[in-house]
């Protein structure tokens, strides 16, 4: 009598084991479990930690609450101005409601890299190849709004869409290489010209300074003179003041006349 119950309790405990290792689940940190019972959503998410299912009737999907980052592929569209470029992008998305992301959709990667991808040809047809270039900041948002949308019903929220690069045909490359080359030419000619004039105003102010004062320009001879003998080479050269030309003119009309 007494080796059949010790023979009984020792299989109520090795059923009891084998029941509480086949029930026996554990959720990880970044993860919350979603609990299906016999194919319905049974009770609220698992938190993390240790937890106990009903075997072959519960069913425990785990779902990661991680941030996920996901990049979306190159799309090809044609800008608002008719520029043909080829956009790629990175959405940064992570769940918020384990049993939405389960229940709602088929598959909440899939659905959010499709979405993505729509809404960054969309961005493309409505923008001009200049806020490409340019305003990313602007067309990130609105990228993020697009697909933020639709994934609050699947349980997921868009952290952050950023455009990573716009490639242009290269013919248009070479054309913007060409216009801005042209563009710093102009600029350099206005800002040469520009220069000109302040210094031809600063020489009409020094020459009319100089016309009020003649020895002015005789010092401004000898300051020449030094300047050229300072460079020690073996020719000077010696400026011939226009006033002695003059005089010696008025000098040799006024000869004959005495005549």
């Amino acid at each position: 009598m007494l080796q059949e119950l010790l023979t009984a309790v020792v299989a109520a405990g090795g059923v009891g084991a084998l029941y509480a290792a086949t029930a026996a689940r554990v959720v990880k940190q970044y993860e919350r479990g979603v609990v299906f019972r016999l194919g319905r959503l049974a009770g609220d998410v698992r938190a993390p930690g240790f937890t106990m299912v009903v075997p072959f009737v519960d069913r425990l999907h785990k779902v990661n609450m991680q941030i996920v980052t996901l990049p979306v592929p190159a799309q090809e569209g044609i800008t608002r101005d008719n520029v043909t470029v080829r956009v790629d992008a990175v959405v940064y998305f992570r769940v918020i409601d384990a049993a939405h992301a389960l229940v709602r959709v088929e598959d909440y990667r899939f659905a959010v890299s499709q979405m993505a991808q729509t809404s960054l040809r969309s961005i493309i047809g409505k923008s001009d190849l200049d806020d490409l270039l340019s305003d990313r900041e602007k067309l990130n948002q609105g990228l993020e709004l697009m697909i933020d949308s639709p994934a609050v019903g699947w349980g997921v929220q868009i952290d952050r869409v950023e455009i990573k690069d716009v490639s242009l045909p290269d013919t248009m490359k070479r054309s913007m290489a060409r216009q801005a080359e042209a563009d710093r030419e102009r600029r350099a000619r206005i800002i040469n010209a520009d220069a000109e004039l302040q210094a031809s105003r600063k020489l009409a102010e020094a020459a009319q300074q100089m016309s009020e004062q003649p020895a002015a320009l005789q010092l401004r001879l000898l300051q020449t003179i030094v300047a050229v003998a300072a460079e020690k080479n073996s020719t000077l050269v010696l400026p011939f003041p226009v006033e002695l030309l003059r005089f010696l003119e008025r000098a040799a009309q006024e000869r004959p006349a005495e005549h």
